[in-house]
């Protein structure tokens, strides 16, 4: 037997994974889990100089020619409202906590971790954090990049690093930090997970990748873009401050912390392993595909859709389609569109549990079997939006955005037709006659017919999203999936499957929730000798590892997808 630890942290939560290998299946147990989300601070002062340009925010920021920046010229102090960042020593906590339980109940033979993309600590000259890292949900990343692409002509910038335009890629923070005085004293940067490898190892790598969702990679060459930092240091002043990149599978150092003895089963300090360290590449390396012939959907807090290549497509078709090349495990690229995802949902419980509803969690359980009754329940394709629309961003209010977003779909004719209208819901009747369920009550003002409404559009937007993004992505790759994997969380969602295969015409296999986990796994598990053999070989495992459900096309749900698509039109994602 062999025990590797899975750290893997997600936008709303983090969790400490223990996997335990036979020779021929993982099985994984949670060591700890810990809430994780952007924390909303008031803002900093902000450099003085030119405004925002077309942003529309009042916000300002560091002109190219005066204000603030790396020369620590004086700064003013402009109020910028609430910005986001990360409570990065809650999360050391949490994983620390993780790591003394795995250790309690085993030796712990490596380590990988795992996080989402973009964000960064940076470090003083002593190796230091300079307060929390910055979220990518704070406006600052627009600020960014309107600056950078005032500029920069974006085909030749996608020529080179291959990234789908995203206002919070890191290049973009980058050139936002000149505005904020911790620039001054910054001389290290590390994303995320290699911040935390680093407090574990002492080692300061940059794993590649999440490195190449940072935009400082050359896709092609998988290395820092030395003409990108050139331009970054000539144009802004913007040192290059992320170490070297480390491979997937590749050994970062030893676990080394104070207090806290990990051991492996020959009694040599645990490594940590730089695995697929973006928690996409970590969890396309777990898909259970048999063949190289499959799209995937990575369905968490962000929906990530795409296929797996040998080399990127730096197409001016896959610029313009805003297609995304971020790199992957053993040499391959993620060719991918990346979508709003669970976050959607997720902000709308929260606002209803905070309003008292039991249903979305106010107790702190989110009763999902009834929601998901409820969602099923209700009409198909009613209302519909666009799940890339930059107001779905920001945390808080989400409900009501989601309201002001949708347009009535091919279902809200069924709807009217039937009196069912949620806009004037009825409040004399019950919570049966509501189609709440029993036990689902109105007391918090919540009511079950519109909250079910909500989420039911929210599943068919997301499924029409991932239609428009499998298509495209075929149409750009020259590629023709025989199947899509749905992992993660929303492989859960049994309506949000179903129809992703209705509307695509593809089989969808469900599962396993945990690729990330498992992927995380397997590559450590390789480094240190215990599995062997290709990706796929890798894959043999994860199948062997996980429970799938496949979902067939419904060939009568066909003209309904096609009807919706034609619907939001052309002003929707990918269409």
């Amino acid at each position: 037997m062999t025990t590797v630890v899975a750290i893997d942290l997600g936008a709303s939560s983090g969790r400490v994974l223990r996997g335990v290998f036979d020779g021929e299946r993982l099985a994984i147990e949670e060591c700890s889990r810990f809430p994780n989300g952007p924390v909303g601070l008031p803002g900093p002062a902000r450099a003085g100089g030119a405004g925002a340009g077309g942003s529309g925010s009042g916000e300002s920021r560091a002109g190219t020619s005066g204000g603030a920046g790396a020369d620590g010229s004086a700064r003013s102090r402009d109020e910028v409202g609430v910005v986001y960042e990360w409570d990065i020593l809650a999360l050391w906590r949490g994983i620390l906590d993780g790591l003394r339980e795995a250790s309690l109940r085993g030796t712990v033979d490596a380590i990988g971790i795992d996080t989402w993309a973009v964000d960064y600590g940076l470090l003083d000259e002593d190796g230091r954090l300079i307060g929390n890292p910055a979220s990518y949900r704070s406006a600052r990343c627009g600020l960014g990049a309107s600056e950078v692409l005032d500029r920069w002509d974006s085909s030749w910038l996608y020529a080179r690093n291959g990234l789908q335009f995203q206002p919070f890629n890191t290049l973009f923070q980058r050139v936002a930090d000149r505005a904020e005085a911790r620039a001054d004293s910054a001389r290290t940067a590390l994303l995320i997970p290699d911040l935390l490898a680093y407090w574990l190892t002492g080692q300061a790598r940059s794993e590649l990748t999440n490195a190449s969702t940072t935009g400082l990679v050359n896709a092609a060459g998988r290395d820092w873009d030395p003409e990108i930092l050139k331009r970054l240091r000539d144009d802004f002043g913007v040192e290059h401050m992320f170490p070297s990149i480390i491979s997937p599978g590749e050994v970062i150092g030893e676990a080394r912390v104070e207090g806290l003895d990990l051991r492996t089963s020959t009694g040599e300090r645990t490594p940590v392993v730089a695995v697929g360290s973006h928690d996409t590449a970590s969890a396309v390396a777990g898909v259970p595909a048999r063949t190289g012939s499959f799209a995937y959907i990575s369905s968490g807090t962000w929906s990530l859709v795409g296929t797996e290549l040998s080399a990127p497509v730096l197409s001016d078709e896959a610029r313009a389609a805003n297609f995304t090349n971020e790199l992957g495990v053993d040499g391959t690229v993620r060719f991918l569109a990346n979508i709003m995802g669970m976050w959607v949902q997720q902000e709308c419980l929260r606002e209803w549990a905070a309003l008292g509803d039991e249903a979305s969690g106010a107790s702190g359980r989110v009763d999902w079997p009834l929601l998901d009754a409820q969602t099923e329940a209700a009409q198909p394709a009613r209302y519909l939006l666009d799940m890339s629309s930059p107001e779905l961003m920001a945390p808080g209010a989400m409900v009501e955005r989601v309201r002001s977003l949708w347009i009535p779909g091919p279902g809200s004719s069924s709807a009217a037709s039937s009196g069912d209208d949620s806009s004037s819901v009825d409040d004399s009747s019950s919570p049966d006659e509501a189609g709440a369920g029993s036990g689902d009550q109105q007391a918090s003002g919540v009511d079950p017919t519109e909250r079910a409404t909500v989420l039911r559009a929210i599943t068919d937007s997301l499924a029409l999203a991932y239609r428009r993004a499998i298509r495209r992505t075929s149409e750009l790759s020259g590629t023709r999936p025989e199947a899509i994997h749905l992992v993660g969380g929303g492989s859960k969602n049994r309506l949000l499957a179903q129809e992703t295969a209705d509307a695509t015409g593809i089989p969808v296999i469900a599962g396993p929730v945990e690729a990330t986990a498992l992927g995380n796994m397997l590559i450590s598990l390789r480094a240190i000798g215990a599995a062997s053999g290709t990706l796929m070989d890798l894959r043999a495992i994860s199948r062997a590892s996980s429970a799938l459900l496949t979902y067939e096309p419904r060939a009568s749900h066909a003209p309904l997808w096609d009807e919706a698509d034609a619907l939001l039109g052309s002003g929707g994602a990918l269409s």
